[in-house]
């Protein structure tokens, strides 16, 4: 019996060195550039100016041969915004096959989110709970992009909602972290780089530097207080871990990371 305790506990810790020495990587891609109105973003009143320039991305995070992504951004030629090319494209060109891909992580339900779910087949669909029961919801909350998430649910594609923060790989180097405020469900992802250091990705738990930095609240976002509490939980994460905050929808944001097709690591 001691011995099988004592060689069970050698293969645990020799899973625990093997998922640790795993590479984490994280590439940006360009999944849409265009224009928006600030003024909708503070429901104060805190912006004159009437338009800003945003930026929509995705990205691919490699953990060993595994590969996730997080968020699938427009779907090309949807808006005058959605001036990708199409999400499956951008993956071959760093050699990952979309039907390989583990995971697909969606900070929110929103189109400029999930506009390309459809070619990541085998992935499991990494959703906050709240976001995928609005999507679920008969009628469907009115903001949900539910066209993105159509083949998904015909083809019973596998799917894990979350009501708490995921650690996506079980080693702590990929989590998925709860944020609500946006919608419902909405998640940010931690991803802990060795030479970078930690990364925040925010989805749209803020939009731009200046509702970041003046905790400011779009008037359209689905709970006030739990935005704010969300904007909260990720400055005491960036300032706990030292980590770099990405804010996706600002393009001042885009040169902390590599230029593609490179990754930071």
């Amino acid at each position: 019996m001691k011995h099988r305790f004592w060689l069970a506990l050698g293969i645990g810790a020799l899973l625990s060195l093997s998922a640790a020495a795993q590479e984490v990587t994280l590439t940006r891609l360009d999944c849409g550039t265009g224009t928006n109105d600030p003024r909708r973003f503070s429901d104060t009143f805190a912006y004159s100016e009437t338009t800003k320039p945003f930026t929509f991305s995705c990205y691919v995070i490699r953990h060993g041969s595994d590969v996730m992504v997080w968020d699938t951004g427009y779907l090309p030629g949807s808006v005058p915004s959605a001036t990708n090319k199409p999400l499956a494209d951008l993956l071959k060109q760093i050699n990952v096959n979309p039907e390989d891909v583990k995971y697909v992580g969606i900070s929110h339900y929103h189109a400029d989110h999930t506009g390309q779910l459809a070619p990541l087949k085998n992935a499991t669909l990494l959703i906050g709970k709240g976001d995928w029961d609005g999507i679920n919801a008969t009628p469907p909350m009115g903001s949900a992009n539910v066209k993105g998430f159509a083949e998904w649910i015909a083809e019973k594609r596998k799917v894990e909602p979350l009501s708490v923060d995921k650690d996506v790989f079980d080693d702590g180097t990929v989590m998925m972290l709860r944020a609500p405020g946006h919608t419902p469900g909405h998640s940010i992802l931690l991803v802990r780089l060795k030479e970078m250091g930690p990364v925040i990705l925010s989805g749209d738990a803020v939009h731009f530097h200046e509702n970041y930095e003046h905790d400011g609240v779009p008037g359209f976002n689905y709970d006030r207080a739990q935005t704010l509490a969300s904007i909260q939980r990720v400055k005491q994460i960036a300032k706990n871990l030292k980590a770099t905050v990405i804010i996706q929808h600002d393009p001042r944001d885009i040169g902390k990371l590599p230029a593609f097709p490179a990754s930071a690591k």
